[in-house]
This record gives structure tokens, C-alpha cells and sequence, in this order.
């Protein structure tokens, strides 16, 4: 028995650019879709659904840190100086690394659902390495942005 599976295409889709809170940049999925070379077997629905989710995450997580700014003068993400080591635009870099990683992840774990065949299963077990190191880089994205250091060590 042979059987024939679609691996889709990388043609454009008419997403709709998702928007922020005013702080954040808003976020066409098209730019999470090429970055991440995710291709239309993910519908639409299932991109913007994970991306909201992720922005929602991540806001949260930087809540803090967007009020000190915020109260410092600094409107958007976009308006805070960069310190001099750091190339421009990176606190809008970290935070689209931590959105789209939490989103790929998100994705990574719900792709089994796609087929319920064993390979599936076996596929998603392989797959949860994958979603561990996007959660790892969208923590470390987050750790950047606060100036915190990647882990916390403590004496037991």
C-alpha cells in the first residue's frame, strides 16, 4: 500500500498583521512563517492562533519591565536607547526571538494532532526536544531584554 502526503507550499497567504499593545510591535504572521520556514500546511488560523497566545506570554513576562520604561519616558520598544555593546534594534529583535519561539514550540507540541497515526506519536515524542530548546530560546530572549542572566543557580 503506497500513499501520497502533501508536504504544501511556501506560498504567500493574506494573513492579517496582529496587533500589539502599542508597546510591542504588532506581528505579521507572513514574517513569523518566513523565519521560521513554516509553510501553509499550517493553516492561517493555527499561526495566528499560536502568535496571540505567544504575544499574550511574553507580555506578561515583560509586563514589568515595560512599565519601567514606560514611566522612564519611553513610549515603544522602539524609543529605548540601546546601550552602546548592543546592536540597534535589539530589544525588538529578543522580543520577536521570544514570540516566535514560544509560538513555534506551542506548534511543535499540537503537530501529532495533524495525524493519529503511531508515526505521529512518535513523531511529536522526537518533536519534544525541538519545543524545549524554542521555550529555552524564547526564555533566554526575555532573560536579554530584563539584563538577567540565563540561569539562576542556588545551593540546596
Amino acid at each position: 500500500m503506497s500513499s501520497f502526503i502533501s508536504a504544501g507550499t511556501t506560498r504567500d497567504t493574506a494573513e492579517s498583521t496582529i496587533e500589539n499593545n502599542g508597546f510591542w510591535p504588532d506581528i505579521p504572521p507572513s514574517d513569523f512563517r518566513e523565519r521560521h520556514r513554516l509553510d501553509s500546511t499550517i493553516t492561517s488560523a493555527r499561526i495566528e492562533g499560536a502568535l496571540l497566545a505567544a504575544m499574550a506570554t511574553v507580555n506578561r513576562m515583560l509586563r514589568h519591565w515595560q512599565a519601567e520604561k514606560v514611566d522612564a519616558g519611553y513610549p515603544t520598544v522602539d524609543d529605548i536607547p540601546v546601550p552602546v555593546w548592543q546592536a540597534p534594534g535589539v530589544f525588538l529583535g529578543l522580543y520577536l526571538r521570544a514570540v516566535f519561539s514560544t509560538a513555534h514550540a506551542s506548534l511543535i507540541e499540537r503537530y501529532a494532532d495533524y495525524d493519529a497515526t503511531n508515526s505521529a506519536r512518535e513523531r511529536g515524542e522526537q518533536l519534544a526536544d525541538p519545543a524545549d530548546s524554542y521555550r529555552r530560546d524564547a526564555a533566554w530572549a526575555i532573560s536579554e531584554i530584563e539584563g538577567r542572566p540565563h540561569s539562576t543557580v542556588e545551593l540546596i
